[in-house]
Formats: C-alpha cells, structure tokens, sequence
C-alpha cells in the first residue's frame, strides 16, 4: 500500500522495512516527468526537484507491495444483509404473525431493538391470554399500565387472577370492546360491573360458565353498554329471566346471544329478546327451560340467520316449521337432542328452507324418509348430520347422496342400520361428500397424521 501524502505541511512518513522478497524500487525516468512535473510543465513552470517529489510523495521505501498481488485488483466484499435496515414497519408487519407467546419468549430477546417493537401499541390491542396461569392480578394491572388502549382481551381458564385484576383492566382500559372470561368460576358480579361501568364501548362478553355471576351483573350491562351486540352466558345457573330481560330491553343492537342449560331462564327473555332485538342473526337456547310458546316469538326475527335450539324439551314440529317459513335468512338450524322433530317437520323443512346450508338432526324421531326428501327438495343444504337416529338406514343415506346436488356432508355416526360396506362405496362413488362415521372418520384422522410426517412405531407395536 503506499503511503501517500500531500501538502507541503505534512512531513514525509518514515521509511518502511523493505521486505526481502521485494524488488528494489525502480528510480523514476529522467527524461519522463512525474505527473507533478508534468503539470507543472504543462503549466508552464518547471518540473520539481526529486527533493520535492520526495517531499510530495514521501519515501520509495514506504511503497509496500500487497501480501497478495491480485488484492489491488480485488473488489472490496459486499455489506452483509441486517434484518434491522429494514423500515420499522416492515418488521412490525412481519412480528404481526407472530403469536403472543413467539414475540415475548423468542423474537423480543433478540435485542433491545426487537424488544422495543415487540412492545409497540398495535401488539398490545388484542391480548389472547387463555389458558395461562401465570396471569395474575399483578401481571394485569402491569398490562393495563403499559398499553392501555387495550381493545380485546381473553382470560378464559385463567384461575391464578381475581375480581381485583379485572377491576383495574376495566379501569385502565376504558376502550375495550371485546371481553372473554370463559370458566374463570373464582370471578363474580364484581368484575363484570366494573367492566359495565368503565368500558361503555363494550361490544362483546362471552363469560360462560362462571357459576358466581347472577343477575346484579347482567344489570349494569344492559343498563350502562348500549353498544352491545354479542354475549355469551352458558352454564351461569344462576342467571334468570330479570337480568336478562334487562340486557333486552337495554342493548337494542344485539346480534349475538348464546345461553346453554340456564335453567333459571324461560319463554319470558326469549319473547323479550325478540321484542327488543330486532338485529338479531345468531340465538341459542340449549336446554334451558324455554317451549315452543317462548319461541314461536322468534318468528319476528327477520335477520335470523342461525338457531340453535338444542335438547328443548317442549318444542313442537309446528313451531320449527313455521320459523322457518318466516325467517327467510336462516342458513343454520340445529335441532338435535328435539325426539319429537319428525319426517313431516323435515320435510317442509327441506322445502321453505330457501337459504338453508346447515341441518342438525341428531338423535331426532326420523327415519328415511327425511333424507330422501332433503335430497329431493333441497337446492342448498350442504350439511346434515343424522347421528344417532336409529331408523336411518343404507336406502337414506344412498338415496340423498344419489339426488341431493348441494350436498357436501352427511353425519352417519352411530346410525347402525347403515353397513359400512354401503359406505365405503358411496365415498368411492360421491368423493366429493363427506361421510361421517367411526371407521371413516379414523381413516381421514390417520391419513392426516401421516400427511404431517408421523410414522408408526413398529417396534412398540410387535412388543
């Protein structure tokens, strides 16, 4: 490399150890001027003493040859490629498909920089935290301190939190809008008023299966969260009519309620609901006590589009088949566990059904019948489930599959007049259906697991 210096303020480098395998310097031509004396001359001046040029370009002996001849014609090796010269907002695009658990236990340990995206607002707005013990009352108020524009939030299964806990999320966090409590049964009506009164906007609350939560918190919801348009109350056995005739008449923009084997409740929130909630899309009353005097009131439902009426004891053909001549909208209509639901309710079932994509019929008093006439009249049932009706038998399930164009599953499990046999040639004949049975639905979970890479372990199996 030569060390090269200009300026006549700059002293000369000090002479550099020749090395041994090195040629001497060559002198410069006397009769060919330096570039320096070149343009000098050019200049019309005179080409500068060699004590100059010494002086400009310091000693000969400073000129060190390259280890390497081809190194000075090498070209210097490209930048290695940083994740980090990336726009911020690419990588927080690219942590947004991360889950919770990825960005806080791996991608925030990378860096302080990762770290510091990692805890962005936007990661912060949704929080899934079901199933973890570690949540405590700490760990949320710690949450709600550091993002408090917190818009939905999942503690379901979370047993190691208190009302304590959820009383300062509310407070913190007066923007949520969604809000998920499943079989936290330590909570009581303590933290579901304090998420009524601190959050207004509140859109959603699924708090099923909480066995402490009654009436007094289904109060303040529908007296203070106007906005309300999906809840979620199942298995709360102390919930009766009077909070729910509440949340009726209080939050008018209802589209979602679900209720399951709420004793306390009858045809009087059921007649309420359909008063009140005229936006109503999805209702589902399993095994409460509710008869078909409660919901032949669902008629008024125009948007109706998915009912669940599952196990309700005192439900008779008439009232299913006139909910579903009303309510033209409705796609999905469970009716298992109902033994009275007979051919004639299917029947016009498969025929005023215009929209109707989903049929539930489980252990129902059907026969063959039934089937045959959803494939002869129906244009768009895609999915019947028949399970567990004892009078269904090869002829059924071969005959909708023959005639029904719309078709894409049928649930056959435990219909034991039907023989395998006559199934595995349909699912030879008809592959785009689904049959559902314990042998076939063993195979499509076996098939699965060796599409993933399992393999048996031969060993364990002959020992």
């Amino acid at each position: 490399m030569v060390c090269k210096r200009k300026g006549a303020g700059v002293p000369a480098c000090t002479p550099c150890k020749q090395p041994r395998c090195a040629s001497p310097p060559r002198p410069p031509d006397a009769g060919a001027p330096t570039e320096a004396g070149g343009d000098a001359v050019r200049a019309g001046g005179t080409a500068p003493s060699p004590a100059q040029q010494q002086h400009e370009y310091g000693d000969a002996d400073c000129q060190e040859p390259p280890e390497n001849p081809c190194d000075c014609h090498r070209d210097p090796p490209p930048e290695t490629p940083d994740i980090n010269q990336l726009p911020p907002s690419i990588l927080l695009k690219i942590f947004s498909n991360l889950s919770l658990d990825e960005r806080c236990l791996s991608a925030s340990l990378v860096c302080k920089y990762w770290r510091d995206l990692c805890l962005d607002f936007q990661f912060w707005k949704q929080l899934d935290l079901s199933s973890r013990q570690q949540v405590t009352d700490e760990l949320l108020e710690k949450i709600a301190s550091r993002s408090q524009n917190i818009i939905e939030i999942n503690i379901s299964d979370c047993r190691s939190m208190s009302d304590t806990g959820v009383c300062v999320l509310a407070f913190k966090c007066p923007g949520l809008l969604r809000y998920t409590a499943y079989r936290c049964k330590q909570l009581s009506d303590t933290s579901i008023i304090a998420v009524a009164s601190h959050c207004p906007l509140l859109q959603k609350v699924h708090v099923g299966n909480q066995d402490k939560l009654t009436d007094e918190g289904l109060k303040q919801l529908g007296s203070k969260c106007r906005e309300l348009k999906d809840i979620h109350f199942g298995q709360c056995y102390k919930i009766s009519d009077e909070g729910m005739i509440v949340i009726a008449k209080g939050c008018l923009k209802l589209q979602r309620i679900y209720m399951q084997e709420n004793k306390l409740v009858t045809d009087q929130s059921v007649k309420a609901f359909a008063e009140h909630c005229p936006e109503l899309q999805y209702v589902g009353f399993m095994g409460c006590s509710v008869t078909s005097k409660g919901v032949i009131h669902l008629t008024k439902l125009r948007n109706l589009s998915s009912l669940d009426l599952r196990h309700i004891t005192e439900l008779d053909n008439e009232t299913v088949m006139e909910i579903v001549k009303r309510c033209k909208n409705l796609s999905s209509l469970n009716l298992c566990l109902n033994w009275i639901i007979n051919d004639r309710c299917v029947e016009v079932i498969a025929k005023e059904g215009q929209n109707l994509k989903e049929l539930y019929l489980v252990s129902c008093k059907i026969t063959d019948y039934a089937l045959i006439a959803i494939g002869r009249y129906s244009m768009t049932i895609e999915t019947v489930d028949v399970g567990w009706c004892k009078e269904i038998t090869d002829q059924g399930a071969t005959l909708i599959a023959q005639s029904s164009k719309s078709l894409r599953y049928l649930g056959l499990m435990r219909c034991d007049k039907v023989n395998e046999v006559t199934v595995e040639q349909l699912v030879q004949q008809y592959p785009h259906i689904t049959f559902s049975t314990v042998l076939q639905d063993c195979k499509r979970t076996l098939e699965r697991a060796y599409q993933m890479g399992w393999t048996p372990n031969m060993s364990a199996a002959s020992s």
